[in-house]
């Protein structure tokens, strides 16, 4: 995957805004009806979001950092059992760094 940053520092650019009162301003602006802000989560995520984020990058394989693109729904759940995140957030988070990288 050819790509401006890693996914490293991809999580040090979302963790600009974590807890930070612009980034709760943010989430609460996405807030569907029952108060969830899924997509937010990569512009401002909360702390205990971030933290699941890098547990879930430190428990991949350096193969599987190459190859996000490439990663099926069962590798996904696969490194979210791993890392004991919510494989729904890590699908988030992979799918955000992929379209960022496309964008670069």
């Amino acid at each position: 995957m050819s790509k401006g940053i890693t996914i490293e520092q991809y999580l040090e650019k979302m963790a600009k805004f974590v807890d930070s009162d612009y980034g709760m301003l943010i989430r609460q602006q996405f807030q569907n009806n029952e108060g969830s802000s899924e997509l937010a989560m990569l512009v401002a995520p909360t702390g205990q979001e971030l933290g699941q984020f890098s547990r879930a990058v430190a428990s991949m394989t350096p193969e599987e950092r190459e190859s996000i693109e490439d990663l099926d729904d069962e590798r996904v759940q696969e490194i979210a059992g791993r890392a004991d995140v919510d494989p729904g957030n890590l699908a988030i988070l992979l799918n955000g760094y992929i379209l960022h990288c496309r964008q670069v």
